[in-house]
């Protein structure tokens, strides 16, 4: 998504994450985000939103372990979760009004919506 930003226009986009505050700046910088992130680190939001935890079987999935695989054939360097690999998340769009628009809740931490489907819920917000 981060090489479609232009796309969104004046639309905000935030990473929400529940790294600890500490972490954030490499955070950002290690995945290479050009928009602001947040951390809520008591997940409060995480609940106002509904994102629960997943089970074993859907975080340590087949797509994931292919995901995995693809990262480390193409040579990236991949690192031990620090963090709950559990935690599920999601893609939010709110209008200007605060209204959410258009929800999508991760089933695995691989599973994000279309950055078209993203991209029509902001338009629809206009």
């Amino acid at each position: 998504m981060s090489d479609r930003l232009d796309e969104f226009g004046d639309a905000r986009v935030v990473l929400i994450t529940f790294t600890r505050a500490r972490n954030l700046r490499g955070f950002r910088h290690r995945l290479g985000l050009g928009y602001p992130v947040l951390t809520d680190e008591t997940r409060d939001v995480y609940r106002e939103y509904s994102l629960g935890r997943g089970a074993w079987r859907q975080i340590w999935s087949l797509p994931t372990l292919r995901t995995y695989r693809r990262l480390l054939r193409a040579g990236e360097r991949v690192s031990r979760p620090t963090e709950d690999t559990r935690q599920l998340g999601g893609d939010f769009v709110v209008d200007s009004e605060g209204v959410l628009v258009y929800s999508y809740r991760s089933q695995r931490p691989d599973d994000r919506p279309p950055v078209e489907q993203l991209l029509e819920a902001v338009r629809s917000a206009r």
